[in-house]
């Protein structure tokens, strides 16, 4: 096996650019349908509002801000890894992406302490997981996570003199640029992603802990319901860490290491740098995971969608009444006063 030279080394840009273009544009669709009407039903009903439901607000439009600038990313790879968009949109898109992965870890974390505190400590729950207390919660998260993720907007366009492409996402090799690097990757490995999931297992650990403990306390159907949306947070939230957050950290801190050896072969190299590229897809996906978060272990996230599909309906029929034949106006008055339309509608 000949030591690794990049001249001799055969390129994986033709791998890179397929898979990225394709893993991006999928993301781009499944991202925007999934997030765009989680966050249209979540804000039709914001009446209805709770910490969790704040939550995953703020969570649902990280997601679509993330995914409103993988197109750029697409536009990039398809055109074989030559930017044409400006140096602006390239800092930008750069940043985007690593806002919306810490985001989301971090919103995550505060959702699954939310339901710890309302299934361990129901009591003080109450005081604690107030809409107040969760919206400065959220500005805390924003902006830490855009103050230390700041340092990816430093690196914007530059020009490759091998190719004289304008390139983006691929920081040039500069003295010194690895060290950094490093100490950034250390810095966000520890803050974003260890904390966060060693307080994560802390709060299931506790909330299983409980169930199993009260599973034959009174309130059988009550205590049914709250299992299973428990449970099924954790099934979500832990298959985004294993599948999303764990894989792309633990090989990008794997590939800082790999970079500063010598003497690695061709056949290393490539094997790194194509585990590059499925794990960053990987991380990416993290906004397709999310909806299924909202839908099967969000806070009455359900309910919320019957609530609103059921006012649309009331809606359409208030609507057709209105504009119905005057010779029938009582079947009309009747229908829209009755109790249980009103009771649906609110």
């Amino acid at each position: 096996m000949a030591p690794f030279n990049n001249s001799t080394c055969p390129s994986i840009d033709d791998f890179r650019n397929q898979v990225y273009s394709t893993a991006y544009s999928i993301i781009t669709v499944f991202g925007l349908m999934g997030n765009g009407f989680a966050l249209f039903v979540l804000l039709r009903t914001y009446r209805q509002s709770s910490a969790f439901h704040i939550y995953m607000l703020n969570l649902a439009v990280s997601d679509l801000l993330c995914v409103s600038t993988l197109p750029f990313r697409v536009l990039y790879y398809v055109n074989k890894g030559h930017w044409n968009l400006g140096d602006f949109l390239c800092r930008i898109s750069s940043y985007a992406l690593y806002v919306n992965l810490y985001c989301s870890v971090f919103f995550m974390m505060a959702m699954s302490f939310t339901r710890f505190l309302a299934i361990v400590f129901p009591v003080q729950n109450l005081k604690l997981a107030t809409e107040k207390r969760a919206r400065i919660v959220c500005v805390c998260i924003w902006v830490f996570i855009c103050v230390t993720s700041s340092p990816f907007l430093l690196s914007g366009q530059h020009t490759d003199p091998e190719t004289n492409k304008t390139k983006c996402f691929e920081p040039p090799e500069r003295p010194g640029s690895l060290e950094k690097l490093v100490m950034l990757n250390y810095f966000s490995l520890v803050v974003g992603f260890i904390i966060p999931f060693l307080v994560i297992l802390i709060c299931y650990a506790g909330i299983l802990r409980t169930l199993l403990k009260n599973r034959n306390a009174s309130g059988v159907k009550k205590q049914h319901n709250t299992r299973n949306k428990a449970i099924r947070m954790i099934v979500v939230v832990m298959l985004t860490f294993l599948v999303s957050f764990m894989p792309y950290h633990i090989q990008r801190s794997l590939h800082l290491h790999f970079k500063s050896r010598t003497g690695a072969t061709c056949e290393e190299v490539i094997y790194m740098q194509k585990s590059v590229v499925i794990t960053l897809c990987l991380a990416a996906a993290n906004s397709c995971f999310d909806p299924m978060l909202y839908f099967f272990s969000g806070e009455n996230f359900r309910h919320r969608l019957s609530t609103f599909r059921k006012a649309s309906v009331n809606m359409h029929a208030f609507t057709k009444n209105r504009h119905a034949p005057q010779s029938s106006p009582a079947l009309g008055e009747s229908e829209l006063n009755s109790p249980s339309t009103l009771r649906e509608s609110e």
